[in-house]
């Protein structure tokens, strides 16, 4: 099985962070409602808004095991990745835990990946950048350090 490349680990660390919400309570991390309107806990991990606290240690865990099932099913979706660079599929990997599979199911953007056109990839990441309606800065921020991992 492959493994999530570090890369996606990296980029799902940086663009979702360890939210601690309450600031009272800086050591855990409790559930709150991310820009696009969903409740979330630790590394953008969805949940019920009444999951208890979590530790950094434990946000890490989730964001382990979420990033597995995302790599799964970047894979089923995006078969040409298993070939492809690392960094390639990390890119792929953290769009997908970003926006969902369901999202990469249906995409354009899956249709550019399998056909292996990489400027195709790159014009369709920019295209994801709303969450609630809106443009979302850290989506812009986030679809471009995807896009620089493409090569």
């Amino acid at each position: 099985m492959t493994s999530v490349p570090q890369a996606a680990i990296d980029l799902a660390k940086r663009f979702e962070g360890f939210c601690r919400v309450p600031k009272n309570d800086p050591g855990r991390a409790y559930p709150y409602i991310c820009p696009a309107g969903f409740w979330t806990i630790g590394y953008g991990r969805l949940c019920d808004p009444k999951h208890p606290p979590i530790t950094e240690a434990e946000g890490a865990a989730y964001l382990g095991q979420d990033l597995m099932t995302t790599l799964t099913a970047t894979l089923k979706y995006c078969p040409v990745l298993a070939t492809e660079s690392n960094l390639r599929l990390a890119a792929i990997v953290d769009f997908t835990f970003n926006l969902g599979a369901g999202r990469l199911q249906t995409s354009t953007l899956r249709r550019r990946v399998n056909q292996r056109d990489w400027h195709g990839v790159a014009s369709e990441l920019r295209r994801w950048v709303y969450g609630g309606g809106r443009v979302l800065p850290g989506l812009v921020a986030r679809r471009q350090a995807e896009i620089m991992l493409l090569g």
